[in-house]
């Protein structure tokens, strides 16, 4: 299981709220593109937190943190499940919200307090990980990579779509 992204521009993202189906079909053609391509992350329309999503979510919520950036705000309307479950979605205004917070929330502070059992006590996916007591550097590199990506998403005004694939 995999957190994954796309952001799109405001009238993609208006597009998209009006017709899923759409949505479905020009995400996955922005990820097929991206596959072929990587441009950095600053640049990138797609991105994924490979499997730290459930420990960014626990540390996220840990602290506080005013905007859902794992699971997105609310489901996008009318739209399928993409993989488990339906997407999800940060409008322009969330993805500026989160960005001003994500400034203020370095990775050191993230994960201050917290130990690989503290994981492993709250069944974090993936449990094995962390019942090995690895770092939590993996989770701090995939939410440094998450900080760039909307970071730039609100440079640039955009929406953010987040699913579970």
């Amino acid at each position: 299981m995999i957190g994954a992204y796309a952001r799109l521009t405001r009238a993609e993202f208006e597009r998209a709220l009006r017709d899923p189906d759409w949505a479905y079909t020009f995400v996955h053609e922005l990820l097929d593109a991206e596959l072929e391509e990587t441009p950095p992350t600053d640049e990138a329309r797609c991105h994924d937190i490979d499997k730290a999503w459930h420990a960014l979510d626990f540390l996220l919520q840990h602290l506080g943190f005013p905007v859902d950036i794992v699971f997105g705000e609310e489901e996008m309307p009318g739209a399928q499940e993409w993989s488990y479950g339906p997407p999800r979605c940060l409008t322009p205004e969330q993805v500026r919200a989160a960005a001003d917070a994500l400034t203020a929330t370095p990775p050191g502070r993230l994960v201050e307090g917290v130990t690989p059992a503290d994981l492993a006590r709250a069944d974090i996916y993936p449990t094995i990980v962390w019942e090995r007591g690895e770092p939590l550097d993996y989770v701090t590199a995939h939410y440094e990579g998450l900080v760039t990506f909307l970071r730039a998403a609100a440079r640039d005004g955009h929406a953010v779509v987040v699913w579970i694939s």
